[in-house]
């Protein structure tokens, strides 16, 4: 079969994502934090973007680095300046640097110290705020555990070996507080073997034997039960260091699953006390702490504020959608600096490229900001009742509905509402917080699933705590007193998400 060469034609339809639209989308989804990020990194690259004050990055670094803004502008349109021409405004600046320095050794510090001195204002003698620091310098972050039991490290008599021992045993504390003796991943994904103390030993130069009485000074730093391997472990540390009798350190140390399933007859019967016994003893147990981090910080501060994208307002009857512009940079382009470099052949196709980049930005970032405008104005059409009576009234709504009536694909939809956030009248919220899945209710039109959540949470809340209701039970309520009606496994599945404990742990006996 001979083999030879044709030419086709063939038509066909196919999507090109061109860069200008891949980095539109990429805008679109990012968060407030990241977009201002993202404009400060594109004002560091392109030297025709300027932000509000009308000057680009590149020129304010000359500015700042000692350079006159009328001189920059020069340098800017003198791109072929000689080599001559620099040698010789290099030497005039070494002169006037040898003619400061001359005048500076001239001068009588200590007089000058002096006239200073008398120059400064008395103190006042009423005391007060003029003779504290500025508040800034009073600004502090919390201390990690971590960085409290090394503090208190350092304070203690622990020879070196004892020290290092200690050291490898905060480092492998949890979010909790307690010893993670768990040996990870290997990079591969399989397990490895869990340490042990005698691991850590070794590897801080201390006799294995020695290691259980560190472990056991160590755990009574401050917080008590610091380092313990389980929770029996931390409260029983607890309990000896408060002086508890031997009922609870008893229940402590065999009858903790009991005390978390309200057992209190199985414990009563076991260690042949009455059920009174029993109750002041757990009541003394619940008073330790079962977290000994809680009250410090994590070693990662991921703690931010949130700064709203946009703002709901009430104006009159009139429900108004604007945006927060404060904090971000308004960009233009530097015509006259364009203007200017494009005259030169060879930074022309330079320039023209970092033209076109700077408006593609300028008209992305304005397009992401009416697209969420557009979006928020419509939820708030939808969500009027959430925004005058609360979260009860907030409705059912999916990206669909919001896709369909402002002309856009789902998925637009859930780029614009993902990470912004919109400042209402009820609060601060992000704009997923609006879709939700409807329930149905008997004789009245479907509600939000969140609306039902804050229902179940409002009727436990109710409840009486001695004999608190159960999922069937919140079901019943539903029904009866809202119309909703819900199967009890979603109660649980509610429950949960809210963080609320099943009815048997959440009994109070006392």
């Amino acid at each position: 079969m001979g083999m030879e060469m044709k030419l086709q034609f063939k038509l066909s339809q196919q999507l090109v994502m061109t860069p200008q639209l891949v980095q539109a989308i990429r805008l679109l989804q990012l968060s407030r934090l990241e977009l201002v990020e993202e404009i400060r990194k594109e004002l560091d690259g392109n030297p025709l973007l300027a932000d509000d004050s009308g000057e680009s990055v590149s020129s304010k670094s000359r500015d700042a680095s000692g350079t006159t803004g009328r001189e920059a502008q020069d340098l800017d349109g003198r791109s072929n300046m000689t080599l001559e021409r620099a040698n010789a405004e290099h030497s005039d600046t070494d002169l006037a640097m040898r003619d400061t320095e001359k005048r500076v050794k001239e001068v009588d510090w200590e007089q000058f110290l002096e006239n200073r001195q008398l120059q400064q204002a008395m103190p006042s003698q009423r005391g007060g705020f003029e003779e504290l620091p500025p508040i800034e310098q009073n600004l502090t972050r919390n201390l990690s555990l971590q960085e409290h039991l090394l503090w208190q490290l350092q304070m203690s008599d622990f020879v070196e070996n004892e020290c290092r021992f200690a050291e490898l045993v905060i480092g492998n504390l949890d979010e909790r507080g307690y010893l993670d003796m768990s040996g990870g991943e290997n990079p591969d994904g399989t397990k490895r073997p869990d340490l042990t103390l005698d691991d850590l030993a070794n590897e801080s130069g201390l006799d294995p034997e020695d290691a259980p009485e560190v472990l056991a000074m160590l755990q009574r730093f401050d917080p008590v039960g610091v380092a313990a391997r389980d929770l029996s472990e931390c409260l029983r540390i607890q309990a000896e260091v408060l002086g508890y009798d031997a009922i609870e350190m008893a229940i402590i140390k065999d009858h903790l699953h009991n005390v978390e399933r309200r057992n209190f007859p199985a414990i009563a019967k076991a260690l042949k006390i009455s059920l009174e016994e029993v109750y002041e003893a757990v009541q003394e147990i619940q008073k330790l702490e079962s977290v000994p981090a809680r009250n410090f910080a994590e070693v990662d501060d991921k703690t931010i504020a949130i700064t709203p994208d946009v703002y709901v307002i009430k104006d009159g009857d009139l429900w108004v959608v604007t945006d927060n512009d404060k904090g971000l940079q308004r960009l233009f382009i530097n015509e006259g600096l364009a203007q200017r470099m494009l005259k030169d052949p060879k930074a022309k196709e330079f320039i023209s490229e970092k033209l076109r980049s700077a408006q593609w930005l300028i008209r992305a970032i304005e397009q992401r900001r009416r697209t969420i405008i557009k979006v928020t104005e419509c939820i708030v059409e939808k969500q009027k009742d959430f925004l005058e009576r609360g979260v009860a009234y907030l409705k059912p709504m999916i990206l669909r509905d919001v896709a369909e009536s402002v002309g856009m694909h789902e998925s637009t939809i859930s780029r614009v509402t993902s990470n912004k956030y919109v400042h209402t009248p009820q609060g601060l919220f992000e704009l997923k917080y609006f879709f939700n899945s409807s329930i149905h209710r008997v004789a009245d039109e479907d509600i939000a699933s969140e609306s039902v959540k804050q229902a179940i949470k409002k009727i436990i809340a109710a409840e009486d705590k001695s004999n608190p209701l159960s999922d069937q039970a919140i079901v019943k309520i539903l029904e009866d007193q809202d119309g909703i009606r819900i199967a009890r496994r979603t109660v649980a599945k509610y429950r949960e998400m809210l963080g609320i404990l099943s009815s048997s742990k959440r009994k109070k006996m006392f």
